[in-house]
């Protein structure tokens, strides 16, 4: 179905136009840096230039503690009695739920108590990245996916392939959302880095844009015998173990705004090599910014890039062949591509889908037991 066929099925009881009070609550908020992040405030920012209001409850709002192996993900502490007042005193029309953490937990409870219908959205493999890191089975991590998103009105998942394979897990009531990519901050024509003068490194440069950390897949593209220079812009938690392991790769720490588009724009060809993410924002920023990419064929970049070797690069079993396949990709073309993905078409999308999940007068909300 179309974005607009979509949209139109979505809004059946109230116009997208109607202004509405939205509340998101999520786990993952600034200062994280995250795709979760960038798309919650994208999203807030268009449903606010679209004439509703929006607020977003996150973790700086409470008492926090890290989270284990990743520190810069602060957790909350009991947040229940604070999160009601905060949802009370908004008075939301909608309310969307972005993460299973202890936010999205209480706000769950806080929904069921109150007889409250909301909407969840799956944008992390939390199972997937539990087995990398610890060998622990898929299965529960799956079970308690399950039971938080049963209690919702709609689940959003980012594409098509992720939503079959949850639906095959047992999911329900799941509806496609797809992401967006800001234009104007990411073109080819943004001031690139000269990589060889401020670090002495040579082309073509490689580049990889996202948290360092074992869920990545990193390894699969840093051990390649590629021509020219690696590049990884982020951090996380093995920075320093791969950093050491492998010498020649250079390490950027993370790069925003600006910082980031140049990174982009100076670069030949985009990596990605995770086996695990639901989506893959940064595959939009560095297609807009002109630069091909190169990623295997799975969840994320299956729903994004054309099959097999195409004009904007390359998916498939063998990153190697697919990266130095997309060093003779059109660069036109991948900006042409992006295109095609706006955050006015995600907020719509994610308009009609709060719109559809509120009952009409007298129905009832459905509230999982």
């Amino acid at each position: 179905m179309s974005d607009g066929g979509m949209v139109a099925a979505l809004s059946q009881h109230v116009p997208l136009e109607t202004p509405l009070r939205i509340l998101m609550i999520s786990d993952a908020w600034y200062p994280q840096v995250n795709g979760v992040v960038r798309t919650l405030s994208r999203l807030r920012d268009t449903l606010t230039d679209m004439g509703h209001t929006v607020d977003i409850i996150g973790p700086h709002l409470f008492r926090t503690v890290p989270c284990p192996t990743y520190p810069e993900i602060r957790l909350c502490l009991l947040p229940g009695r604070r999160l009601a007042r905060l949802i009370e005193a908004f008075q939301p029309d909608a309310i969307h739920i972005v993460t299973e953490g202890p936010l999205g937990l209480a706000a769950r409870r806080w929904g069921r108590r109150n007889g409250r219908c909301f909407t969840s959205s799956f944008h992390t493999r939390f199972p997937e990245y539990i087995h990398v890191r610890t060998g622990f089975s898929t299965r529960l991590p799956y079970r308690f996916l399950r039971w938080f998103h049963g209690a919702a009105a709609l689940t959003l998942v980012p594409t098509a392939s992720l939503l079959e394979d949850l639906r095959e897990r047992g999911f329900a009531h799941l509806e496609c959302w797809t992401r967006g990519v800001d234009a104007d901050r990411f073109h080819p024509d943004a001031v690139a880095i000269d990589w060889h003068g401020r670090y002495g490194v040579r082309g073509p440069y490689l580049l990889y844009v996202g948290r360092v950390a074992v869920e990545k897949n990193l390894e699969a593209f840093l051990s390649l015998d590629l021509p020219g220079t690696r590049i990884v812009v982020g951090d996380g938690p093995d920075r320093a173990a791969l950093a050491a392991r492998y010498p020649g790769v250079l390490f950027t720490g993370y790069l925003t705004g600006a910082d980031l588009a140049a990174a982009y724009a100076a670069s030949d060809v985009f990596v990605f090599p995770s086996l695990t993410d639901t989506f893959g924002l940064v595959i939009l920023e560095a297609l807009a910014c002109g630069v091909p990419v190169a990623a295997f064929d799975v969840t994320g970049p299956r729903d994004i890039l054309p099959p097999g070797i195409s004009a904007v690069g390359a998916i498939g079993p063998d990153l190697r062949r697919n990266i130095l396949a997309a060093l003779r990709a059109d660069r036109a073309a991948c900006r042409a591509y992006a295109a095609r993905f706006s955050w006015e078409a995600c907020a719509r999308m994610f308009l009609g889908a709060v719109i559809r999940a509120q009952r009409p007068p007298g129905a009832g909300n459905r509230v999982a037991r």
